[in-house]
């Protein structure tokens, strides 16, 4: 089983990239699932439902949000409706308000019939905002739910900002789940792995967007708050996109994961 998943999708050059990138990549490495990380399509901002279904309708299996989730709150109800768009599962429910959405998912593959894979997404707690629940233990109970419904072939997507945290969790997940890839950072790191028990893993998988930016954003207007200590409005940076990705080959039956091969490609639109 082979699982093409792309970091987090920031504006229009990350869309164009994405798009560019499966032309090129779903045939070569024979690819089973594709996994877009979804929450900063809009602008920078979140996900409107046109935009998700551009992207389901165009070849992606399944897209993942995070901390951006709720900019768009227009893509809540078909964050209810639609199991192909999961929100981090460590989002806490109480009885008077349930979060939207779900946390976890199981895909079939359009490309081989009959072919499935358990998609789990949690969001760490380490400088990030909010109450959230326990990714780990949230995490392996999403785990163990999906093992029991025979489900052996999981990917994590732990969308956080702290590099140790997005580690230890790959390490505390090892031989539970095929893979834990890392978003959120929108920086592609070099720690590409498969772990004893057979998980695959990577502290973050990168962004696609345009790469001559700060994390997705026009330079200058990042230099501006940075020397002001001031409020300044975000935009997504104009010019050729490019991609961050990873492609993760799955023994179907054990679940554990054979090789993941990093990639990253500048200047595709």
């Amino acid at each position: 089983m082979k699982v093409l998943y792309f970091g987090d999708v920031y504006a229009k050059a990350g869309r164009l990239a994405v798009r560019y990138a499966m032309d090129k990549l779903i045939g070569p490495h024979e690819i089973d699932f594709v996994i877009v990380n979804g929450e900063n399509v809009t602008h920078g901002n979140g996900i409107l439902p046109e935009m998700a279904m551009d992207f389901l309708e165009h070849g992606v299996d399944a897209i993942t949000t995070g901390n951006h989730a709720w900019d768009q709150r227009q893509i809540i109800p078909l964050m209810n409706t639609s199991p192909r768009i999961i929100r981090p599962a460590n989002y806490p429910d109480i009885p008077s308000f349930k979060t939207p959405g779900r946390g976890s998912t199981v895909l079939e593959s359009r490309r081989r019939p009959g072919l499935r894979l358990g998609l789990i997404q949690v969001m760490g707690r380490v400088f990030m905002q909010g109450m959230l629940d326990c990714p780990f233990r949230v995490g392996a109970a999403e785990a163990d739910r999906m093992d029991d419904l025979g489900i052996h072939a999981i990917l994590v997507d732990f969308h956080g900002e702290a590099s140790s945290e997005k580690q230890a969790f790959a390490h505390y997940m090892d031989g539970r789940v095929s893979a834990v890839v890392g978003s959120h950072s929108h920086v592609q790191t070099a720690d590409e792995r498969v772990l004893p028990g057979g998980t695959a893993a990577i502290t973050d998988v990168g962004m696609c967007g345009c790469f001559d930016s700060v994390i997705g954003v026009k330079k200058e207007l990042s230099i501006e708050k940075f020397l002001t200590q001031r409020p300044v409005r975000y935009e997504p940076a104009e010019g050729p996109g490019g991609y961050g990705a990873v492609v993760i080959d799955i023994d179907e039956q054990s679940g554990r994961a054979r090789s993941i091969l990093r990639l990253r490609e500048t200047a595709v639109t």
